[in-house]
């Protein structure tokens, strides 16, 4: 399709979107302290307001593929997939209550200095190493993928979509640091809503009311929630939802260093929760709308499938061509998505940029090389620039992996949950120790690594699709050859939803078993303390600790505020 498509509007619209973004790093670089030192540049002076840091933690959260993917997923399966939405809700006041003040009260740059002081020096790197390559395979593959979907089906060239995506969040989140990475991301989350709205209104403009998005959808078995069956074969149930969600938020927004030193750049635990909490009315609006969209598309669609007539050839394109195919004649939306589909890139990349860099310093160069105060804020600088043409050089260099883009987005999922069952093994437990927690996370991330990535396995049943009033001449698809599920491998059977709760799960269990076996001295032992610091366990255990052992609470309590007078 020839780049035609896009008119002045739509540039002017995509170039606005860029310079916005370099220009609040600008700002923010020649503003303030000037990002002098390394508590401005990675954690704000720690002192930032809740609205900014609430809509960061859902834009670094809400990718580009995670749009596309959310709006094919509710055409093509159904809107059962919203479900996770409750899953979110549930998860929220276990991560602000459970979690959040262990790490809010250490105070440290680095998640994974916390497992160093729980357990020892060699599951901390353990994590840390884990969670570069999940962030760099990662975000590589955030450039990649909208690049070839954009180019795919609006004529968009990639290596243009990649360079103006990663050269513009490389350069104002090394300048700007975390305040300029905020301030974008809120500009960015604008966008994105504007991008996913505007498809949902004008699929509804199409078919005549926005109620009838719904009733289309309905007739065409889109509007099923009832999958509540315990099979975990199957793709998509209330149970998978919401256990799932679960374990996937908690391992995202309770325990992840991209989000938790977000939570950090405020002044208080309180406003810290508070953050998490408006969090959530954000983050679910985005991810309702997204999947609305993805029924006004298929409301439009419902009788000439473009799949099935091959006008897309993968379901990640199906956004992109509706709004190409049916909104490119109102001036300026086509250049509004698309800009909607860069911000959700930007503010993913430009969040990873900060975070690595601040892992890097902490937990790697800090820890094996004695460098000058006044070098360190430079050099953290250039550990974030340096993993932003990182970035860009691993999608270029995706083009030529092909199975990699997939193995690279399964990576990211199979990781999580066996983290975050160290984490949770750390916090909730006095008796797990080191060789534990090491055993549990190496096998734990073995075997949903090998769940992910075993085969053959069975390809998911799309939803009734047709073609029947295309209008034109299309080829009939050949009948769809009927799977027989049972003749699969039953762990390659099981959903995708249940791979970070069976990790967790086998992390407390692996971990909780070697240690009460296999013993070993604990931290404050080997400091030639009788006890251990209540700092370092959630806020019930602390309690109990702190009275068994008549301790004080710590130092870190002043900035807990309300919540050390509960303890």
């Amino acid at each position: 399709m020839a780049l035609s498509v896009f008119g002045i509007c739509d540039y002017l619209i995509m170039v606005a979107t860029m310079i916005a973004s370099v220009a609040i790093g600008v700002y923010f670089r020649f503003s303030g302290g000037k990002q002098k030192t390394n508590e401005e540049y990675l954690l704000a002076d720690r002192n930032m307001s809740i609205l900014p840091v609430a809509v960061s933690l859902m834009a670094s959260f809400m990718s580009a593929i995670t749009l596309l993917g959310v709006s094919a997923e509710n055409y093509y399966f159904g809107m059962q997939f919203v479900i996770i939405n409750i899953a979110y809700f549930l998860a929220t006041p276990i991560a602000s209550r459970l979690y959040l003040p262990v790490f809010f009260g250490l105070q440290k740059t680095s998640t994974y200095e916390y497992l160093e002081l729980r357990f020892g020096s060699q599951i901390r790197m353990l994590a840390s190493l884990t969670y570069t390559l999940q962030m760099l395979l990662y975000n590589g593959i955030v450039l990649y993928a909208p690049a070839i979907v954009l180019e795919s089906v609006t004529g968009l060239d990639r290596i243009i979509s990649i360079l103006v995506v990663g050269l513009a969040c490389t350069f104002y989140s090394t300048l700007g640091g975390m305040k300029a990475v905020l301030f974008t991301d809120l500009l960015q989350s604008l966008l994105m809503f504007a991008a996913v709205l505007s498809v949902v209104v004008f699929s509804a403009v199409q078919v005549g009311g926005f109620g009838q998005i719904f009733v289309r959808a309905r007739e065409g078995g889109r509007l099923d929630f009832s999958n509540f069956s315990v099979d975990p074969t199957q793709r998509h149930t209330w149970w998978s939802l919401i256990i799932g969600g679960m374990i996937t938020y908690l391992s995202l927004y309770a325990v992840n260093h991209t989000q938790v030193q977000r939570l950090l750049t405020v002044s208080t635990l309180d406003r810290s929760q508070q953050c998490l909490w408006w969090n959530l009315p954000v983050m679910s609006a985005l991810s309702i709308i997204t999947c609305i969209s993805g029924l006004g598309i298929y409301a439009v669609y419902k009788d000439c499938d473009p799949l099935t007539y091959h006008g897309i050839t993968a379901i990640d394109q199906l956004m992109p061509y509706y709004v190409v195919q049916m909104m490119k004649s109102a001036p300026g939306l086509l250049g509004l998505f698309i800009a909607g589909i860069f911000s959700a890139s930007l503010s993913t990349i430009s969040a990873a940029c900060n975070a690595l860099a601040a892992v890097t310093l902490t937990d790697y160069v800090n820890r094996w090389f004695l460098i000058p105060s006044s070098y360190i804020p430079w050099m953290t600088k250039l550990a974030a620039c340096t993993y932003g043409f990182l970035f860009l050089g691993l999608a270029f260099l995706a083009e030529h992996l092909g199975g990699v883009l997939q193995a690279a987005l399964t990576i990211f999922g199979a990781v999580g949950g066996p983290l975050f069952g160290v984490f949770t093994l750390g916090m909730f437990t006095t008796f797990a120790n080191e060789r534990g927690a090491f055993v549990a996370l190496l096998t734990g991330m073995a075997l949903t690594l090998w769940m992910s990535f075993g085969g053959p396995r069975p390809t998911p049943v799309k939803l009734p699709l047709s073609i029947d009033g295309c209008g034109f001449n299309v080829t009939n698809p050949l009948p769809a050859v009927s799977t027989n599920f049972s003749d699969y491998f039953y762990p390659y059977r099981i959903s995708y939803m249940w791979t970070s709760p069976i990790g967790f799960v086998w992390v407390l269990a692996v971990g909780t078993a070697i240690s009460l076996v296999w013993r070993q001295q604990q931290p404050w032992e080997r400091d030639g303390k009788p006890n251990p610091d209540p700092a370092l366990f959630t806020p019930p255990l602390a309690k109990l600790l702190r009275k068994k052992y008549g301790d004080k609470p710590p130092v870190q309590c002043a900035l807990l505020k309300e919540s050390c007078q509960h303890n």
